[in-house]
Formats: structure tokens, sequence, C-alpha cells
């Protein structure tokens, strides 16, 4: 049930040579169509709202009937005022609505700039208004510890901030990343090797900046997520696709295609997104490729946590012994998307030198969380979330894996990965040989299923299947999902 907006945003002036029911009238009206009350929001009482606005009632009450007269509000006796769900506006041209606004200018942007805007935006990330079957970089939202969280965010706005604004982030959340990671991943660091960000994108630009000159080759997994290639270009480096095999990255291939390159981004835990795990072989191979060029290694180890087969192996991290690797976590696929949280864990020898960048450029990330995310690692329930996840995400892979082949396998492969939170569709036989997986995820996606195409990760020779996303997706609901995206696949050409 909607509740009464209050106070609603409206001020009268009494000094105004405009009568206050008009001055209410159109101040309503322009609240209306600015979309600040919203269709169907149920207005204050008469009463309540004359009090609010320290005038008599019957001026609210000329200005409500003449709204209601004009079509913008609705009310009948013995219930509530609402704004109207269809507005008089609706049917008047475009023209006339925007009467008396100018027109929206481009504004004059950098090449750069430029060349984004007539880029095509391509399909590789779930919108906010994408359906939620198989979106991906979801974590379950039912297995979340929602009462503790509260708890302890309420227990952070009670007694406030602790310390000033550090653009390195908290150090209680830097100094419990430093025991997380040392018991969960292996990585031992100090706090003061950790920096807290806002996400790898903003990490890799300021890392990009900071270690290469514009114009300098950097390497990228291919396929691989466009938005390490795109933070990176927009920073001044020219990226360059490393086609992986099982094994990952090989280095010796990466010499060949980028001689002069002294920068890799790479996800060697489980490649995004075909998911394999780079072999011992080619991490020692690239540890000593960063050491030769005195390079530098991005190690993103964004669901590395998520394994339910093999043994892990170290992170890269782990095994460098030169200072050259620079590893990248987050927060938001392990607890809550909307935590924007991630880190970076620093060689000692770039301490200083990205310290002093961040005390010029900042951003400061989000105050507000950091405190109660350090908490909620202290006292050991991320450890716990982490198991309880672990073994709920390993039965929604299978869960997927076996639906796909029970009920969509003419149209679909898919099977399951040592770890991670998605899986690749491949086209089955029945799949329409004139149909591109872009076109296929665009049907999918108005049968309200989420995939996103493999193609997108593609730079050169696209390869096509569909990216499902299964950690958010119930086991109770995964098994109908599939049958409408098979029934989806086989009647779009």
């Amino acid at each position: 049930m909607a509740r009464a907006l209050s106070p609603l945003p409206v001020s009268l002036d009494p000094t105004s040579h405009l009568p206050l029911h008009v001055q209410l009238r159109e101040a309503l009206r322009r609240a209306i169509l600015d979309r600040r009350l919203p269709r169907g929001a149920r207005l204050p009482a008469s009463r309540v709202l004359a009090a609010d606005l320290a005038c008599a009632r019957g001026t609210v009450v000329l200005a409500l009937e003449q709204l209601v007269a004009e079509g913008y509000l609705t009310a009948r006796p013995g219930s509530s005022t609402r704004v109207a769900a269809t507005l008089p506006d609706d049917s008047m041209p475009a023209a006339d609505r925007s009467e008396g606004a100018s027109p929206a200018r481009m504004p004059a942007l950098s090449r750069w700039g430029t060349s984004l805007t007539q880029t095509p935006r391509l399909r590789y990330t779930a919108g906010s208004t994408a359906p939620d079957a198989f979106a991906l970089g979801r974590p379950a939202p039912d297995a979340f510890p929602y009462p503790v969280w509260a708890r302890l965010l309420q227990a952070e706005w009670r007694q406030g901030p602790a310390e000033r604004p550090d653009p390195r982030g908290s150090l209680a959340l830097r100094s419990a990343i430093t025991t997380y990671l040392a018991q969960v991943r292996g990585v031992a660091c100090a706090a003061e090797d950790v920096i807290v960000t806002a996400g790898i994108r903003q990490s890799l630009r300021l890392l990009a900046e900071l270690l290469l000159d514009p114009g300098e080759s950097a390497l990228v997994e291919e396929p691989g997520f466009p938005g390490i290639a795109q933070a990176l270009a927009s920073a001044g480096l020219r990226p360059v696709p490393i086609p992986i095999g099982p094994g990952g990255l090989s280095a010796s291939r990466a010499a060949t295609l980028a001689p002069g390159a002294r920068l890799a981004v790479v996800t060697p835990a489980h490649h995004y997104p075909l998911g394999h795990t780079m072999s011992l072989e080619n991490r020692l191979d690239l540890l000593a490729w960063a050491d030769a060029v005195a390079g530098w290694i991005v190690e993103d180890d964004y669901d590395g946590a998520y394994r339910y087969a093999g043994r892990p192996l170290a992170p890269l991290r782990a095994l460098d012994r030169a200072g050259r690797v620079i590893y990248v976590g987050s927060f938001s696929k392990l607890l809550l998307p909307a935590l924007g949280l991630s880190y970076l864990v620093l060689p000692r020898g770039l301490v200083a030198p990205v310290n002093q960048a961040l005390s010029e450029i900042g951003p400061t990330p989000p105050g507000i969380g950091q405190w109660a995310l350090a908490r909620f690692i202290e006292d050991g329930h991320l450890a716990g979330h982490l198991r309880r996840t672990r073994r709920l995400y390993a039965l929604r892979q299978a869960a997927l894996v076996e639906a796909a082949a029970g009920l969509a396998a003419d149209v679909i492969a898919v099977v399951p990965m040592e770890g991670g939170m998605h899986l690749i569709a491949r086209p089955g036989p029945a799949w329409a040989a004139s149909l591109s997986d872009a076109d296929a995820a665009a049907a999918l996606g108005r049968a309200g299923i989420s995939a996103v195409a493999l193609s997108a990760y593609h730079a050169g020779v696209p390869e096509p299947g569909l990216l499902l996303g299964y950690a958010a997706v119930p086991e109770r609901a995964i098994a109908s999902a599939v049958r409408r995206m098979a029934e989806t696949l086989r009647q779009t050409r």
C-alpha cells in the first residue's frame, strides 16, 4: 500500500502577488510533471498539508480540487487523494511538453569522449532493469545475513566515524582485509599495503597512469571483461589482447604479440569468462616475464574464493618474490553489489607512490560501511558466509547443469566449471544457424531471462555462447527458467 508523501516538495510565499491556492496548485503540478511526485502517490490529508504549509485548510482544498478537475489528481469519497496514473500531458505532442525548454546540446568532448559516445554499448553486464534469472555478478541475496549486517551498520552510525577520512580506506578495514587474505587466500600482507577502492576500473586507471606512460602497451586476456581494456585505454594505454588457452595466459605468446608491454591484467584463479585456471607453469613464466621487463602484473581475484572441485592453486601474489604483483579483490560479489568496495594489495615498493597519488587525486571510497565490514570480517561472519555460499553455489551450479541437460539439450550445451558464479551455454544442435548469441541474449531478455553474449567478451573473432549467472537463482526456480529459455531459443530465428 502506497504511503503518503510527507513533507511534499512544495513551499508557499505569502509576499507573492499570486494567491496561495494558485501557488500551491502550480507547485504541485510542477512536482507531478517533474516526477518528484510519482504517479499513484498518495498525498497527505488536507489538514496535514495545511499544517505543514502553515496555511488555511480551505487554501489546500481549493488547490487540490482544481488539480482533480484538470486530471492531475484523483479523489474519491472516503478515500485519499492520489496523483493520477494517466496525466493530461501524456496525450500532448512531445514538442508541446517541452515548451519553453531549450534543446539539449552535445557538449564539447575530448577525442576519447567523442569516440566513447559513438561506440555502440556492449551488452556484457546486466543493467539495473535486467531480469533476475541468470544475471551475472550477483551473489545470493537469500544467503546474506542481513540482521547481522544491519546490527553492525547501526552500531557504526551510533558511535560515529572513529577516524578521519583516509584516501587509503579505513585502517580498521585494511587490517581486517589482511587477516582475511592470510586465512582464506594465503596472501601475506600488512595493513599499509592495502588500499580500499570503489572498484577495479578505478584501481586500474590509477595504476595505469602511475606506472606507464601514454601509448605504452598492456596485456589483457582474450576473451576478457571489456571493462578492463576500456579502463586501460581511458588512461592512454594500448591494450593488447592475448588469446588464452586452457592453462591461461602464456607469457611467451604475450612477449611475441606485445614485445614492449610492461603491464598485464590477468584472472589466474578463475578466468573470466571461460573459467580456466592458469597453470603453475604459466604463473611462474608470467612472474619471470614481469621481473625481466621491470613490469607489473595486476591479479584480479574477483571470485577466487569460490572453488568447488580440485585444489586451488596459490594466487600469483603468494608466489611473487620480486614485488611485481598487484592483487585486486572485491567484496561486492562476495556480499552485496551495493556495497561498492574493492581493494588493492600493493607490492611494498608501490605503497608510497600510490599513497602520494591518492592524496593528490582521490577520491576517498565511501566511508560509511567500512567499519561495519571490518567488524563483519573480524567477528568471523565473512568466513561463515563463504562456507555457506560455497556449498549453496555448488548446488545451484549442479542444478543448472542438470536442468540444461534434461530440458534444453537440443538448444544449449552447459558443462560444469570448477569454480566461479556463472556457466557458459554453448549453441546446441537445434540452435538456429542464423541466430547470433547477441540476438539470442536480446530475445531471452524480452522473455525474462538475463543472459549475456559471450561474443561481447572477444576483441577478435567471437566465440558464440551465453553467460548464465546462477548464484542468485534459488534451486527451485532454475528448472522453470531453463525451460523458458529453451522455449524462447527454439522459437527465435
